[in-house]
């Protein structure tokens, strides 16, 4: 295989539990506390029930669990079920890197989980995958630069889900680099989908590529080959899709990514944390029957993303709502909050929200952009009818690295996410924390997670 596969495989075949500090070990499972709580408050969305359909009509001879399936299922169907909930709520984590290059890395967790427990595996093993899968997903992200050449996220994704699954099924260096070629040359995706108008597969996306990856480590640990150079080859990935790059591992690191990955604090898109912090913190110097004119400005990758397309003063659906930073500013000020109650149809088509939205214009600022991703900065300026103006600004929002939330926050947020289950749900689920935060001592992560199964749900399935 070539160089940048074998180098990948290296690192993920050369991980060990021993290598990992108590600092470590316990982002690895906060991170679990945060992913399953988003996973569980967005059981009953759409594609969680289009997901857990299909996921009924397979079984495997080592099961895993889709959360609110009572049957077990196959490790790759559980996988991108689980991973489309946890990512429908726009509410998991977030990483930058250096070069602002960015992924939610708890997009690997179900695979993690799914694999882990189709094996029995220990749950500090699974721990283990699942700060290589952040590593791996990280190293990529902080090398190549995809969304400015039109590609997705997923590709990076389809390879450090593949690791994860290749190392929890025990595959050597070898075939772990066979798993990143065949995990990643069939899987090149576009970022069509997350442009205009946003569908249930902005959500479903990198559940997508899970799937997939969990599939070419099955397939690479059965002896399948793939293209001996995917990346450094004639018309392979460095060719095609990225330019040239250069990967590098320590092992192990000084800092690990899973180290410097940001929680959220609002179910929105990671850029808007920070607009929407401020707005709620200048909301109790303004009313806003007093508002003419709202002014924005913000770093490139925030105004491109959520601030400038129309379809963002527009939004027809939740997943545009929550990449919209017009709407969530509108929201934030209107409400003095954003929770999934703010994503409801009526409150979509609001008309003083969207009066309200008018009023606000977004533009970027090449200072603020020159200081990302060291500073997610956002200054906003309101004008009163009367010629008044108050201004703000903000550089980290809450849950950033620079401004963490606390264990206690963690739980707060993972109570509020399962407020609404009925109360045996509730039980379950905090019986759950109670095993995620103390996970490398599990010895059978299938006992901690197939409870999750009998969780109730209220959506029956597909739009027919």
């Amino acid at each position: 295989m070539d160089a940048t596969s074998n180098t990948i495989a290296s690192f993920v075949a050369g991980l060990e539990p021993a290598m990992l500090s108590s600092s470590v070990l316990h982002q690895a499972r906060l991170r679990l506390v945060d992913s399953l709580g988003c996973a569980i408050g967005a059981i009953d969305c759409p594609p969680a029930a289009i997901a857990r359909e299909l996921a009924a009509e397979v079984s495997s001879t080592r099961p895993a669990t889709a959360i609110g399936l009572a049957r077990p299922t196959t490790p790759d169907a559980a996988a991108f079920a689980n991973t489309a909930m946890v990512r429908y709520l726009d509410f998991n984590d977030m990483y930058f890197s250096p070069i602002g290059g960015g992924a939610h890395p708890s997009d690997v967790i179900p695979t993690a989980l799914a694999v882990g427990e189709s094996v029995r595996a220990q749950g500090i093993d699974v721990l283990c995958a699942i700060v290589a899968g952040y590593e791996v997903l990280g190293r990529l992200a902080g090398t190549v630069r995809l969304r400015e050449r039109g590609w997705d996220q997923g590709i990076h994704v389809v390879v450090a889900t593949a690791m994860i699954a290749g190392k929890l099924l025990g595959l050597d260096r070898q075939r772990l680099a066979e798993a990143v070629s065949l995990a990643i040359i069939p899987n090149v995706t576009t970022r069509a989908t997350r442009v205009g108008e946003l569908s249930m597969w902005k959500g479903c996306a990198t559940a997508g590529s899970a799937r997939a990856g969990i599939y070419a480590a099955q397939l690479a640990g059965r002896g399948m080959t793939g293209p001996a150079e995917p990346f450094d080859g004639f018309d392979g990935i460095k060719h095609r899709v990225t330019g040239p790059f250069e990967l590098a591992f320590d092992l192990p690191p000084g800092t690990f990514v899973i180290e410097e990955v940001h929680t959220k604090y609002w179910p929105a898109e990671y850029n808007a944390q920070a607009p929407i912090d401020l707005a709620i913190e200048m909301r109790d110097r303004i009313a806003i029957e007093e508002i003419d004119r709202i002014d924005v400005e913000t770093y490139w990758l925030a105004y491109s993303e959520i601030g400038m397309e129309p379809e963002k003063w527009q939004p027809g659906t939740r997943e545009t709502a929550d990449h919209s930073l017009p709407y969530l500013l509108a929201v934030a000020l209107a409400d003095g909050d954003v929770d999934d109650q703010s994503f409801g149809p009526d409150r979509l088509g609001d008309p003083g929200l969207r009066s309200l939205m008018e009023r606000i214009h977004v533009s970027e600022s090449k200072d603020y952009s020159a200081r990302f991703p060291a500073e997610l900065l956002c200054s906003i300026a309101i004008t009163t009818r009367d010629g008044r103006e108050v201004r703000g600004e903000i550089a980290h929002p809450r849950g950033h690295v620079r401004n963490p939330l606390s264990d206690a926050e963690i739980d707060h947020k993972f109570d509020g996410l399962i407020a609404r289950r009925p109360e045996a749900d509730r039980q379950r689920c905090r019986d759950l924390r109670a095993s995620l935060w103390a996970f490398d001592e599990v010895a059978d992560v299938a006992t901690v997670l197939q409870p999750l199964g009998a969780l109730a749900t209220t959506s029956s399935g597909s739009p027919r």
